[in-house]
Order: C-alpha cells, then sequence, then structure tokens
C-alpha cells in the first residue's frame, strides 16, 4: 500500500474502528488547521511519537490547546527518560512523517497514552498524509489500541 491514508482505513477496518477522513488545505499552524476543520484547537489531537532509552516507542495522544507534560508522562510510563525523536526517528518507527503521525496503521503497534481530556469527544487527528485529517470517537480509539488514558498534558504557556 503505497498510499498512507489507504493504510489508515485498512487499519481502521481491521480494529473495527469508524473513521472519516477529510481532505483539507494544508495549514501553517495547528489553530489554522482547526479553524479549516471548523473545530476548536482542542478538538485537534496531537500524535506524538515518543522515544525510551530503550530503543522503543510510545505514541502520546494530546489536545491541539495543550502541550504533553514530560513529567507526568514519564511518571505514568514509569521511566526516567524521554524524548522527542528526530524525523528520521519518528518515521521510521511509525512510516508516518512528523505532521500526519497517528497510531492507526502505524508499522509499530506502538502502546498509546492518552490525555484524560479527550475521553468522551470525537475528535481529529493526523491521518498519514499531508492535507488530510481523521476524525474518530476518541474512546473508541482508546478501546481499539488499549491505551493507557491519563492526565499527561499541560497548559500552553
Amino acid at each position: 500500500m503505497t498510499d498512507p491514508t489507504d493504510r489508515v482505513r485498512h487499519a481502521a477496518a481491521e480494529r473495527g474502528l469508524e473513521i472519516e477522513l477529510r481532505e483539507r488545505p494544508a495549514a501553517k499552524s495547528l489553530p489554522e488547521a482547526a479553524e479549516l476543520l471548523g473545530i476548536p484547537p482542542s478538538g485537534i489531537v496531537k500524535t506524538l511519537v515518543v522515544k525510551r532509552s530503550d530503543d522503543t516507542f510510545l505514541f502520546a495522544l494530546v489536545p491541539g490547546d495543550r502541550a504533553i507534560s514530560w513529567p507526568k508522562l514519564r511518571a505514568v510510563v514509569g521511566v526516567n527518560k524521554l524524548q522527542l525523536p528526530d524525523p528520521e526517528r519518528a518515521l521510521a518507527a511509525t512510516g508516518y512523517e512528523r505532521g500526519t503521525i497517528v497510531p492507526v496503521g502505524s508499522t509499530t503497534d506502538w502502546p498509546v497514552f492518552a490525555d484524560e481530556r479527550i475521553v468522551g469527544e470525537r475528535i481529529a487527528m493526523g491521518a498519514g498524509a499531508h492535507g488530510y485529517s481523521m476524525f474518530v470517537q476518541a474512546d473508541d480509539l482508546i478501546v481499539a489500541y488499549d491505551a493507557t488514558v491519563a492526565d499527561i498534558s499541560q497548559s500552553i504557556d
């Protein structure tokens, strides 16, 4: 499968996850993407691929109007060190470029950690390719990926 959105659709179907893929113009920022989609910035969930010290990875799902809280995430994961990989390592770990990363269809099923603020929401997130967004019920995504739900974010200063 060469089209990353096909990979997303196929992986969602395999897990019984109902998604809507929506094409949108390129956005220069998350607030601009939210405006294009007609939703608040909090409705877009950023998928961050995070590297552990043992060279394994995890996904952190954080509302668009918030930032990852490294101390909170380290405490939930139970490790002393986490970091964002460079773009090449992120691509190698997920099969997706930065800005398009999503757990759905990732080349490896890394553990998923979801911020508690997305529970009960219909969210938009990356869809594997630039110019697309995926809409999904956060609760369905959490169940499909056996995600750990916790407070892992902080307000953006």
